[in-house]
């Protein structure tokens, strides 16, 4: 079962829609907002759009009517990210269910995760996809049943998208790992593009500290980062020694958390100019090579890279009973491990996706440190090129969509 609202994926909004100029403008509704624009440079248009109330998919003139069209980006099939498969549409609005809200996508993260979408490591879940899922915006139409959010209200959307809420895995706590989860930008749409939808219930509240650009990584990078962090097993940070493999989003936002909790961080990453560099500003104890030996057995350590051959030096370099946590959602495959390894009660452990307990309190605690994201801008048709420069380690902490 799925949770109140749902819509089979078939009958939401279809991205292989074209818009035609001036289609699907119009319809009635109740409010007093409005829209207006120029068309061809000369002519004034105005419409009147209910965003002053609550709106649902059965309403006398849809949100999608009224709003038109969008520009996405839209992926058809995986494809190396050399060969620029995404490709920029004009695309119908899509309309919030009764339990969704409608998001004016302010800004958006690209993630290594979007790379394995695109790339096709993860299996496709729908064609044509629009992806991306570290998304900032504002609330611009309400579903009938949406209590959670106003509109106006500036809210973050995340990778989970929504969970069925019933499986034991949901009724334990444990919604990343729901047996029937949808997920932002591979089962539906994400946010590259000018809008999307989100359940109410599953976006977040972003801290007034954070600007929209600053606040799109924390959305997975910042959020996984944390979860990594809490599966380590480390409960005394003060002076604890953690290892960190991989120093792209995810982990420039990681040491941060650890540095305030009192631990020293060492950070093996293959690039010195970008990636060693910035791990020292944020006050790394150590920077070396990706399967570089620290000066120090180390209690626990994360493992950012999606390359399964750093996992047996990662192993070796812990101390007894440490923990090595692999915190992505894709791994090349791992090389036949010695026992003696992992003998000594040392523990090797994946991590998969998110709850949204740990994003509510990752922002709680990201604000108060305060963590700071160093980033890349794109305009929202460079994201094949955001792609491809993360695909060879040429972002210095986390590539953002402007829009």
């Amino acid at each position: 079962p799925r949770a109140r609202g749902r819509r089979p994926a078939e009958q939401r909004e279809q991205a292989t829609s074209t818009c035609g100029e001036g289609s699907r403008v119009g319809g009635s509704g109740s409010g007093s907002g409005s829209v207006s624009g120029s068309v061809s440079g000369s002519v004034s248009v105005s419409v009147s759009v209910s965003v002053s109330v609550s709106v649902s998919a059965s309403d006398s003139g849809s949100v999608g009517d009224m709003l038109g069209c969008m520009r996405a980006m839209l992926l058809d099939s995986p494809a190396p990210a050399e060969t620029h498969p995404l490709r920029l549409a004009d695309v119908p609005v899509p309309e919030p269910g009764p339990d969704e809200v409608l998001i004016r996508v302010h800004a958006c993260g690209v993630c290594r995760t979007d790379l394995h979408v695109v790339e096709g490591d993860l299996e496709a879940r729908r064609s044509p996809i629009i992806p991306g899922h570290q998304v900032v915006g504002v609330v611009e139409a309400l579903g009938s049943a949406v209590e959670e959010r106003v509109l106006g209200e500036r809210v973050g959307v995340a990778w989970l998208h929504r969970t069925c809420g019933c499986c034991s895995f949901c009724a334990s706590g444990r919604e990343n790992l729901c047996d029937a989860p949808d997920f932002t930008g591979w089962s539906v749409h994400g946010g590259f593009a000018e809008r999307l939808v989100a359940p109410a219930r599953f976006t977040y509240p972003l801290p007034d500290g954070f600007s929209d650009l600053q606040a799109a990584p924390l959305l997975c990078a910042g959020i996984i980062g944390y979860r990594c962090l809490d599966k380590t097993g480390i409960t005394a940070w003060s002076g604890a020694r953690l290892g960190l493999y991989g120093f792209g989003a995810a982990g420039h936002v990681a040491i941060q958390i650890a540095r305030a909790r009192g631990a020293e961080v060492y950070v093996c990453t293959r690039d010195r100019e970008k990636h060693q560099t910035l791990a020292e500003e944020l006050g790394a104890s150590w920077t070396g090579g990706s399967v570089e030996q620290p000066p120090v057995a180390l209690d626990a350590s994360i493992i950012f890279a999606p390359a399964g051959e750093i996992v047996p030096p990662a192993l070796s370099h812990l101390d007894k009973g440490g923990t090595l946590v692999l915190g992505g959602i894709h791994m090349s495959p791992i090389p036949e491990l010695q026992y003696e390894l992992l003998y000594r009660e040392r523990v090797v452990r994946s991590v998969a996706n998110n709850t949204r307990e740990d994003g509510h309190a990752f922002l709680k605690e990201a604000a108060a440190v305060p963590v700071r994201t160093h980033c890349e801008t794109f305009a929202l048709e460079d994201a094949n090129l955001a792609l491809e420069r993360l695909k060879h380690d040429a972002i210095r902490g986390a590539a953002v969509l402007t829009l």
